[in-house]
C-alpha cells in the first residue's frame, strides 16, 4: 500500500511541480530565443460563431479596429447553424469588402465550420479568435513579429481573464490559468508549447489543412500539426486578448469537461502524438496526459493514507482532509481575506479534477461532447 501512495504522490508532484522544474532547468540551460522583426503579411482572421448576436457586433468591431493595415486583412466569418440575429448581422458587416461570411443553415460543430473558413482564407497568416473575447488594437501586430523568425509556424497569444482597466482575476480560475500560462511560457522559451490559446492564435497558412469534423481541440491539434511540419509552436504574452474571469460554475465547468474530453479524443483521431512523428511527444504528455490521470492519483493519495500506519501517514491524511474542506469555503463565496483566496484556489482544484473525472466517464462510456458557443 505504500508503493501505491508514492507512487501517487510522485504522479501529483511531477505533474504541478517537477514538468515546470525541468522546463525552467531547460530554459537555463538549452534557451531558444525568437528573431522578432516588424512584418506586415496579408493575415485572415478566422471564426466560427453560433448564436453569439450578444457579443457578435462588439467582437467585428474590435476586429475591425485593430492596428494593421486594412488592405492586408481579412476577416471570415462562418455562422454555424444560428438561430437568433447573428445571420442579420453578419449580412449588415458582410458589405464592409473586408468581411467574407458563410451562412451554414445547419450546425456541423466548430470544426467543420473552421474548415469552411480555410477554403476561403486568403491571407499568409491565418488567425484564430472567438467570439466573446476582446483583442487589445496592437494585439495582432504583437502577434505576428513572431513570425518574422522562420521557425516559427504557429503563435499564440495570451488570454486574460479579468477586466483591462482592473487587470487579471488573482483569484479562483485566475489562478489556476496564470500557472497555466507560467508552464507555456517555459516551453516556448526552449521549445515548443503544447497547444495555444484558443481565443487567438495564428498560423503559417502554409502549413494548414482540413482538421476531422468532430475535433473538440483544434486549439491543440492544429498547433501539434505544425510541429509535426518541425516548425515551432511559440507562447507571445504581448499578444493579448481578454475574457470574463468568472462566466458561471456550469459555464466553466462543462467547458473543462469539453477540454478534457478532447485531450482523449485526440489520442483517437491523432495516434501519432504518441509517436516519433511529434517532436514534443514527452511534453505533450507531461502537459496534457498526465493531468487526466490525477484525479485517481489524488483519490490513491487519500484512501491509503486512512490506512497506512504512523504519524507521516496521519498528518498527511489530515492536511488532505483539510485542503478538502478548504474547498467548501471557495464554494460556499465566503470573503474573508487571504482566507478566501485560498479556498476559491482550493475548490477550483477540485472543480478541474472532478471535470477530469466526468471526461473519463465519457470516454469510458463512448458519450460524445459537442462543441457548444
Amino acid at each position: 500500500m505504500k508503493w501505491l501512495f508514492w507512487g501517487a504522490a510522485v504522479l501529483i508532484a511531477y505533474t504541478y511541480a517537477g514538468y515546470p522544474l525541468w522546463l525552467w532547468l531547460r530554459k537555463g540551460f538549452r534557451a531558444w530565443p525568437i528573431q522578432r522583426g516588424t512584418i506586415e503579411p496579408s493575415v485572415s482572421i478566422v471564426m466560427v460563431v453560433r448564436n453569439e448576436e450578444k457579443v457578435l457586433t462588439t467582437k467585428l468591431e474590435n476586429l475591425l479596429a485593430l492596428e494593421y493595415p486594412q488592405e492586408r486583412l481579412q476577416i471570415v466569418v462562418v455562422s454555424d447553424g444560428s438561430s437568433d440575429r447573428t445571420e442579420a448581422i453578419l449580412h449588415e458587416y458582410a458589405r464592409d469588402p473586408r468581411v467574407q461570411v458563410m451562412m451554414n443553415q445547419l450546425s456541423r460543430g466548430k470544426a467543420s465550420g473552421l474548415n469552411d473558413a480555410l477554403a476561403i482564407e486568403q491571407g499568409e497568416i491565418v488567425v484564430f479568435t472567438d467570439a466573446r473575447q476582446k483583442l487589445e488594437r496592437g494585439a495582432l501586430r504583437a502577434l505576428l513579429a513572431d513570425f518574422a523568425d522562420p521557425a516559427v509556424g504557429c503563435v499564440s497569444g495570451e488570454l486574460m481573464l479579468g477586466d483591462p482597466d482592473s487587470g487579471e482575476a488573482v483569484q479562483g480560475m485566475g489562478v489556476y490559468w496564470r500557472l497555466e500560462k507560467k508552464v507555456r511560457e517555459l516551453e516556448s522559451a526552449s521549445g515548443s508549447v503544447v497547444g495555444a490559446t484558443g481565443a487567438f492564435y495564428g498560423v503559417r497558412s502554409e502549413l494548414l489543412s482540413a482538421i476531422p469534423p468532430e475535433t473538440l481541440l483544434d486549439d491543440v491539434l492544429i498547433p501539434m500539426k505544425v510541429v509535426r511540419s518541425r516548425k515551432r509552436v511559440i507562447f507571445e504574452p504581448n499578444a493579448r486578448a481578454w475574457d470574463l474571469a468568472h462566466q458561471g460554475s456550469e459555464r466553466e465547468f462543462a467547458r473543462k469537461v469539453r477540454t478534457l474530453s478532447g485531450n482523449y479524443q485526440l489520442l483517437q483521431i491523432a495516434p501519432w502524438l504518441l509517436g516519433s512523428e511529434n517532436a514534443i511527444r514527452f511534453e505533450f504528455v507531461s502537459h496534457k496526459l498526465m493531468r487526466l490521470f490525477i484525479p485517481f492519483a489524488l483519490l490513491t493519495c487519500l484512501c491509503t493514507s486512512a490506512f497506512l500506519p504512523g504519524p507521516f501517514y496521519r498528518t498527511v491524511l489530515a492536511a488532505q482532509v483539510m485542503f478538502y474542506a478548504l474547498s467548501l469555503v471557495g464554494m460556499a463565496r465566503i470573503r474573508t481575506g487571504l482566507f478566501s483566496r485560498l479556498g476559491d484556489a482550493a475548490y477550483t482544484f477540485v472543480v478541474l479534477n472532478t471535470a477530469a473525472l466526468v471526461a473519463f466517464a465519457n470516454f469510458v462510456s463512448g458519450r460524445k461532447v459537442a462543441w457548444t458557443r
